[in-house]
């Protein structure tokens, strides 16, 4: 049972904290026959079996997108600071599994053959999962093993990406500015490269494949995006607004772009990749910025994702170093009319794309990934509430159905955008 509340009142409901119909959405420019939705929300809190070191600690998900016909698909979830996982199932019950005590598991990912890997950033180590028994299988090391050090460099693998190939994985090393390489030989042994990025203090955040066969990964501090061939060549394009601490990546759905979400700059970026015989690494890049309106002046941006009819997600929440005025946390949705938006750099306007934004129960959220999921809703996770949260977008109707309180409340004109500076420790 979900129940659907106005905006600003909370419940319980077994493992749903609260579920609201926020938002409506009419229909957009680019889907002028589409009827009106509105956003059911329903975020399940996470019963970490260990408690956070301070406050939540909900970071990466993922599910299996080659499940084979007729398995239920489930979503895997990392607590890092709980040092565990969650599988959890579309209706929201979690079972957990135990990390080794002090790890810290964040990335996780399926790799083509349907095998689950995790970072596990404190133990400098790759971890391949049982998916049944949450044991783990095959760990690998990552650190820098330098010649003349006394002893291996963690480098904090933080992101995990799948290359191409569907089997070689992707790492970013947060603490020492690098992405790592892990190919396998047919016996299953792990080979381990280490490549460095040219700025020095980056701290690469997420790491995904493009469509042009390299690893596109976010530098947090580095404030650009860096391209990564096979053979670990290494390109970076800086973001031209200053400290915008870009986080999430994703190919975008015209098969030539890569788009990233800025933290501190509240935009989206999108990189237009066109082969070349003269650029660096065989493509020309060029870079737009789209700023994001904001419900607050102390918004900042965390993950992004497209759906499978081409719109753009991202999460916006209240910066909790800055978090006064106090307001609500967001999931927005922006029209599939912005892949159109002529690529102007470095600024593009988005004023002629509808913008959506679905306001979630839960205040203080600190947002962290988003994706569609199999059914397709949009799954998102909020780290400080260690919570699950989902967003369908029913129409009016079927959304009375399933209320006797049915809402349809437009989201509040955004406030000017203003520069915020977050702190590190609620990013990444």
């Amino acid at each position: 049972m979900k129940l659907l509340l106005p905006l600003g009142i909370l419940a319980a409901i077994g493992s749903v904290a609260a579920a609201a119909l926020l938002a409506s959405s009419a229909p957009s420019a680019s889907s002028p026959t589409a009827p009106a939705t509105l956003g059911v929300v329903t975020e399940f809190s996470l019963a970490w079996p260990v408690p956070p070191v301070s406050s939540g600690s909900t970071h990466e998900l993922t599910y299996n997108r080659a499940l084979p016909a007729g398995t239920d698909p489930v979503f895997w979830v990392t607590g890092q600071t709980h040092d565990a996982l969650a599988r959890v199932t579309l209706d929201g019950v979690p079972t957990f599994f135990p990390m080794p005590s002090g790890s810290r598991p964040h990335g996780i990912v399926f790799d083509a053959a349907g095998n689950l890997w995790v970072t596990l950033e404190f133990a400098g180590q790759l971890a391949r999962i049982d998916q049944t028994t949450g044991a783990i299988l095959q760990t690998i090391d990552v650190a820098l093993h330098a010649e003349g050090a006394p002893f291996p460099i963690n480098t904090h693998p933080h992101g995990l990406g799948v290359a191409p190939d569907g089997a070689t994985l992707w790492f970013t090393g947060k603490a020492t500015g690098t992405v790592g390489r892990v190919t396998f030989a047919a016996d299953g042994t792990a080979t381990v490269a280490h490549f460095a990025l040219p700025t020095t203090g980056s701290v690469p955040i997420y790491i995904v494949a493009g469509p042009d066969g390299a690893m596109w990964c976010t530098e947090l501090v580095g404030n650009a995006i860096a391209r990564v061939t096979p053979e670990g060549v290494v390109t970076e394009y800086p973001i031209p607004t200053y400290n915008s601490r870009p986080i999430g990546i994703t190919p975008g759905p015209d098969g030539r772009s890569m788009w990233f979400s800025e933290e501190a700059g509240n935009k989206i970026g999108r990189l237009d990749i066109t082969p070349s015989d003269t650029a660096p690494g065989g493509v020309a890049v060029s870079l737009t910025e789209y700023p994001v309106p904001l419900l607050h002046a102390n918004t900042i941006l965390a993950s992004l994702a497209f759906d499978s009819a081409g719109n753009l997600w991202t999460q916006a929440y209240v910066n909790q170093n800055a978090p006064y005025p106090a307001g609500t946390d967001a999931i927005v949705r922006i029209d599939r009319g912005i892949t159109l938006a002529p690529p102007t750099p470095p600024t593009g306007a988005i004023s002629d794309v509808p913008v959506t934004f679905y306001e979630v129960p839960t205040a203080d959220t600190v947002m962290h990934r988003i994706t569609q999921g199999p059914e397709g809703a949009i799954w998102f996770t909020e780290l400080a509430a260690d919570k699950l949260g989902r967003l369908e977008l029913v129409p009016v109707t079927e959304a009375a159905a399933k209320s006797p309180r049915p809402l349809l409340k437009k989201s509040p004109a955004p406030d000017a955008p203003r520069k915020i500076r977050p702190q590190p420790q609620f990013c990444g």
